[in-house]
C-alpha cells in the first residue's frame, strides 16, 4: 500500500506506523483517518507481525485536526444551514471508527507520544492499547472549551469520571508525568529514553504467540464493551457535531475566519469567557480589537 499521511514499515515482528505530516505537526487532514485504518489492517493481515507501534514524525505526535484548514475556510467544519446532524454524524463516526481500529486491532497497539498529543491527536493516542509518553510531552483536549467533544470518548474509561471532568471542563493539557500518575497512560520516561522504552516493550510483547495476544485483547476489550463504550462514543460523536453548530461554535468559526485560526485558538485556550447564546450569534469580528 502507499500512503500520503503516514509511513509504514515492518521490522522483525513489529509493524511501525508513523504519522508523517511534520510540517503541520502531523495534524489530521481528510486522508489521515482512513490511512490509519488501512495501515492497521495491513499489519493485522501480515502473519509476521505480532505488535504495532504508532508514532509521529518531527516535533510532535499529533497536534489534532488541521483546523487551520477546517476552521478558516468559508464552509469547512460546519454545514450550510439548515444543519443535518445525521450527515455530520456519518462523517465523524467514520473517522472515529478509523481511529478506533487501533483499539479493535487483533494485534496489540502501542503509541509513542512526544511533543504533543492534543485535541484529535489525543483521540488517536488514547485508542492504542498502551501509551508511553515523554515526560515533557503534553496531552489534552482543548476543544472541549468550544468547537469539540472527544469522539472516541476514552478519557472517562482511562481515568474515571472525576479526572475526565477535570480535563474536559477546562480543556487543559497535562504533561507525561501527570498522565502517568493519573493512569491516563502506562508510562512516561525522559524524552531521550522514549524510543528505547517503547522498543523494549514492543519486543517483549512480540515474543508472545499471536493467538495468545488476540485472546487476551478480545477478553479485556469485552469488559469495556460491557460498560457501554459504543453507546458513549455515539453520544460523543453527536455532541461533537452540535458543538460546531451551536451559537458558540458558530462564533468560533466566524472569529477564525476573521482573525485566523491561531487567534481563535489563543482566545479559546486563554481562559477568556467564550461569548454565549445571543451574544455569540451577534458577535462579529470586533472582539479581536478588545
Amino acid at each position: 500500500m502507499t500512503y500520503s499521511t503516514l509511513l509504514y514499515e515492518k521490522q522483525d515482528r513489529i509493524a511501525r506506523i508513523t504519522l508523517n505530516r511534520p510540517e503541520r505537526l502531523n495534524a489530521i487532514n481528510e486522508a489521515m483517518p482512513g490511512e490509519i485504518r488501512r495501515a492497521v489492517a495491513q499489519a493485522n493481515d501480515d502473519d509476521d507481525v505480532h505488535v504495532i507501534v504508532l508514532a509521529g514524525a518531527g516535533r510532535a505526535f499529533c497536534s489534532g485536526y488541521d483546523l487551520k484548514m477546517f476552521a478558516e475556510g468559508e464552509t469547512a467544519g460546519v454545514q450550510p444551514m439548515p444543519w443535518d446532524p445525521m450527515r455530520d454524524y456519518k462523517l465523524m463516526r467514520a473517522w472515529t471508527d478509523d481511529f478506533f481500529s487501533l483499539w479493535r486491532s487483533y494485534k496489540p497497539t502501542l503509541c509513542k507520544v512526544h511533543g504533543y498529543a492534543v485535541a484529535g491527536g489525543s483521540d488517536i493516542a488514547l485508542c492504542a492499547d498502551i501509551v508511553v509518553m515523554a515526560e515533557d510531552a503534553r496531552i489534552g483536549y482543548m476543544p472541549s472549551r468550544v468547537w469539540g467533544c472527544p469522539t472516541t470518548a476514552m478519557w472517562v474509561y482511562r481515568i474515571g469520571a472525576e479526572k475526565a471532568k477535570r480535563m474536559l471542563f477546562t480543556g487543559d493539557t497535562i504533561d507525561g508525568r501527570t498522565a502517568r500518575e493519573w493512569g491516563l497512560v502506562y508510562d512516561a520516561v525522559p524524552a531521550d529514553r522514549l524510543d528505547a522504552a517503547v522498543d523494549a516493550l514492543a519486543g517483549r510483547i512480540a515474543g508472545v504467540p499471536k493467538n495468545q495476544l488476540m485472546m487476551q485483547k478480545l477478553m479485556i476489550n469485552q469488559a469495556y464493551d460491557n460498560m457501554g463504550l459504543a453507546g458513549t462514543q455515539m453520544v460523543a460523536t453527536l455532541f461533537d457535531g452540535i458543538t460546531r453548530h451551536s451559537p458558540e461554535g458558530m462564533w468560533f468559526k466566524r472569529y477564525a475566519e476573521a482573525h485566523g485560526f491561531h487567534a481563535a485558538v489563543e482566545w479559546r485556550d486563554s481562559g477568556r469567557p467564550i461569548p454565549e447564546g445571543r451574544e455569540g450569534l451577534a458577535a462579529g469580528g470586533e472582539e479581536g480589537k478588545r
